[in-house]
């Protein structure tokens, strides 16, 4: 399935991209927003696009590397501050965070972010060989010495902090029944691949019937974990002052509440300090139409402010 980008209509009205105006887009994937932007700031606007998967700046590079004032950078958006100084570039007029995954990403990485697909558990956006988990680095407060993978996360942390994990980041009801299992199961075997988590997950609630699939919430928080996602996200909002001059827009799109609470509150503190106004007063929402196109779009919420 094609890479459809969400709430493109809406992005483009709120952000208001003008001819040669600097704009930076934070999670740039399929490059499905960083088209129509960099079409409504040339011929002489400068677009910074960034994504921490390899891959997407590797394919992104095909579609719009060839354009004038184009940059793109394999790196986290969390670290804009020191992108925007190694590549002398100034404060930005605009910037835009998809904090969605990509098709892509989800049908073709072979990272294991998708129950659907029976994929080697890792997880990381930033994908690097490693040694295997069982020789990995020790546990260090949630992290450990090597880069993290999500079978790492379920085959070696512990039942209360796989609990934490799955309530904390993905919301989960049955947390507690989830960990207990998995910690059962590894010491059976390894769990090395999606559907093997996914098989405990049911096993677990076989008793709960919901139209979800029972391994969304888990397989979301361990996305989330693995990738500092919250962290990296809390960053970014911490530094915006540092990253859009005064009249900049901000457009971020989240998919889950937590996320979500953390613009809405960041951008509610920055109107009360002065320092932003709020553009979105309740978050624009994909219409009826558009989730029919794309129902991957239905969690979305969009929510903006002008520095």
């Amino acid at each position: 399935m094609a890479h459809i980008p969400v709430l493109l209509k809406e992005i483009i009205e709120i952000l208001n991209p003008q001819p040669a105006e600097f704009f930076i887009d934070g999670t740039v994937g399929s490059a499905g927003h960083a088209i129509e932007i960099i079409k409504r700031i040339s011929p002489n606007g400068m677009f910074l696009g960034i994504d921490w998967d390899k891959e997407a700046i590797a394919k992104c590079k095909s579609q719009i590397a060839n354009r004038k004032n184009v940059i793109l950078v394999n790196g986290n958006y969390a670290d804009l501050p020191e992108i925007l100084r190694e590549k002398k570039l100034g404060r930005a007029d605009g910037l835009l965070l998809d904090l969605g995954m990509s098709s892509e990403q989800l049908e073709r990485s072979g990272r294991g972010f998708s129950f659907l697909k029976n994929e080697p558990l890792d997880m990381r956006y930033q994908f690097q060989e490693v040694r295997p988990p069982d020789i990995d680095g020790q546990y260090l407060g949630g992290r450990t010495s090597q880069i993290l993978t999500a079978a790492k996360v379920v085959n070696s942390f512990s039942e209360k902090e796989l609990t934490d994990i799955f309530f904390k980041y993905g919301e989960e009801r049955f947390s507690r029944r989830i960990a207990k299992r998995i910690v059962e199961e590894r010491k059976k075997k390894q769990i090395k691949t999606t559907f093997d988590l996914v098989e405990i997950i049911q096993k677990a609630i076989s008793f709960h019937r919901s139209r979800l699939h029972p391994a969304t919430k888990v397989f979301q928080a361990l996305r989330i974990y693995v990738n500092d996602e919250l962290e990296n996200l809390e960053k970014l909002l911490k530094n915006l002052g540092k990253i859009i001059k005064n009249k900049g827009r901000v457009a971020i799109i989240s998919y889950h509440s937590l996320e979500d609470r953390l613009v809405k509150n960041y951008f509610r503190e920055m109107a009360r300090q002065g320092k932003a106004k709020i553009l979105t007063k309740k978050p624009i929402k994909p219409t009826f139409e558009e989730i029919r196109q794309n129902p991957r779009a239905r969690s979305a919420k969009l929510r903006a402010i002008v520095m």
